[in-house]
């Protein structure tokens, strides 16, 4: 079976997925790799101390999962404020699935989920999208970036 994606030079960052065939809503693009590891070790691992690249999810109270390999061709895939994936898991496992239908050639995109902290402006979002603003700040919390931008113009 032909993969779903290819890799190619991203608008977003350097790298992505694209598409390499029409993709329908709710398909199995590709899984989500890596060594499973403790949250503990996580919090102790200085590989993961925010100030490079880190392809790390939580699978539960007890594990994460670190993506930072090369094997794990889907860590390539950018964050998008208007994303056409999603993330899911069963068990110790993650796959990326199309939350809506994607085109060939369409990079595939999913959103991040940061939360919305005091350092959210050290992770500047290059998406382009219409919804965009401006950083990688998971959907629920984007409107405390909207609320303080209104609020910033509105007293200049």
């Amino acid at each position: 079976m032909k993969k779903l994606y290819k890799i190619k030079k991203s608008n977003i960052d350097k790298k992505g997925l694209c598409a390499s065939k029409d993709i329908k809503e709710g398909t199995k693009i590709i899984e989500y790799k890596g060594k499973i590891i403790s949250v503990k070790e996580t919090e102790i691992n200085p590989k993961f101390d925010n100030d490079k690249a880190i392809y790390l999810f939580n699978l539960n109270k007890k594990y994460d999962l670190d993506g930072d390999f090369k094997y794990n061709t889907a860590r390539l895939i950018n964050h998008s404020c208007e994303p056409n994936c999603e993330v899911d898991g069963v068990g110790l496992k993650l796959w990326i699935y199309a939350i809506k239908n994607i085109k060939k050639g369409e990079e595939l995109t999913y959103d991040y989920g940061f939360s919305y902290d005091s350092d959210y402006k050290n992770y500047p979002c290059r998406c382009g999208s219409k919804n965009c603003v401006g950083y990688i700040v998971r959907s629920e919390s984007r409107w405390r970036i909207k609320k303080r931008r209104k609020l910033k113009s509105t007293n200049i």
